[in-house]
């Protein structure tokens, strides 16, 4: 199995952690790591950072996890995609997402509704673009040229480059048929190995719409990891942070999160939980998570433990682990991912 990491985190940008964030990536390759992936939200965007470290790294795998759908135009994603895989040496994995209604409606001012359908005409321009192809398209969502203007379809001039990956983070049933359908590979949340069907299910059947099997595009999942031999310090640590992900993840109505976690055996829980937060009662909603939620979602305890959890993972699919190491001290999360890397090799 792989090993990958987050470089900063969607909301990184508040205390100008930027260094930080470059010392990591750079150190976390000479442990061995596989992957690195950038997100955005409100805080650093997912490419600028990426194309630093691409300049400070060798081997590390690089990824956008995720470039949000309604930030930029699909011959912009393009062109910033190619880009990218030039710059690292064709280390780039173009990681794309939906986002929420939150952050589309309220900080992009686009609108959130169909977020499918626009995807999917997303992808199709994508395939376009790094085929090397004219980009002329008629969709519901996007038209290129532009009708009634002086556009023509153009041609990137960037060299085709029609193998370069592209990842999906998808929750919803339907959006994981589109990844199964049209993606290289899925970077999953939510997900807990004892119930994988909950999306492994639906992942299949968008790969046999495309005439081609799950085991045509990389999963790609995780949690926290800490060695310890007494994990239930940690256990409510991580009890505010699942509590976030079942509340405030979106909207009362839409939170894929909640949902998804729904569909793996947490239903009442994630009703209770999410009422509860969305009632101001922070406190009583972490109290209302489950242990097992946790237990099931990290990677926590000794090493035969934790490698007992890891092949958990891998029997269902899973061929990268994308771990966050719970340590204060920059060296110690160091070290955490050394042993994680370790026992993920020996799987």
């Amino acid at each position: 199995m792989k090993v990958a990491v987050g470089l900063g985190s969607a909301y990184s940008g508040k205390k100008r952690d930027f260094d930080k964030v470059v010392s990591f990536a750079v150190e976390v390759e000479k442990v061995g790591v596989d992957q690195g992936w950038t997100a955005e939200a409100w805080g650093y965007d997912a490419v600028s950072t990426l194309a630093f470290i691409a300049a400070r790294t060798e081997t590390l795998e690089l990824g956008t996890g995720i470039m949000q759908i309604s930030a930029r135009t699909p011959s912009m994603t393009a062109m910033t995609a190619m880009t990218l895989a030039t710059i690292s040496g064709d280390r780039f994995m173009l990681g794309l997402g939906a986002s929420g209604p939150q952050v589309v409606e309220g900080l992009q001012g686009q609108p959130f509704a169909k977020p499918l359908g626009r995807m999917r005409e997303t992808l199709e321009i994508l395939r376009q673009a790094f085929s090397g192809e004219k980009l002329a398209y008629q969709g519901e969502h996007f038209v290129l040229p532009r009708p009634g203007g002086e556009g023509k379809a153009l041609r990137l001039s960037q060299p085709p480059n029609p193998d370069l990956p592209i990842y999906l983070a998808t929750l919803s049933p339907r959006g994981l048929e589109l990844t199964g359908e049209y993606a290289n590979g899925w970077l999953g949340a939510s997900f807990t190995p004892e119930a994988s069907e909950a999306h492994l299910a639906y992942l299949r059947r968008g790969t046999e719409k495309a005439g081609r099997s799950l085991s045509d595009i990389t999963l790609c999942v995780g949690g926290a990891i800490a060695f310890t031999d007494d994990p239930e310090p940690l256990i409510q640590r991580m009890k505010p942070n699942m509590a976030f992900q079942l509340g405030a993840m979106g909207s009362a109505r839409t939170n894929f999160y909640n949902d998804a976690y729904k569909r793996s055996g947490f239903e009442d829980a994630s009703i209770e939980v999410q009422r509860l937060w969305i009632e101001g009662r922070r406190d009583e909603a972490a109290a209302r998570v489950p242990d097992e939620m946790i237990e099931r979602t990290t990677f926590f305890g000794n090493e035969a433990q934790i490698a007992e959890r890891m092949k958990k993972y891998r029997e269902v699919g899973i061929e990268v682990l994308r771990l966050e190491p719970i340590a204060e001290e920059p060296s110690d999360r160091l070290d955490v991912l050394g042993r994680a890397v370790e026992l993920a090799r020996s799987i």
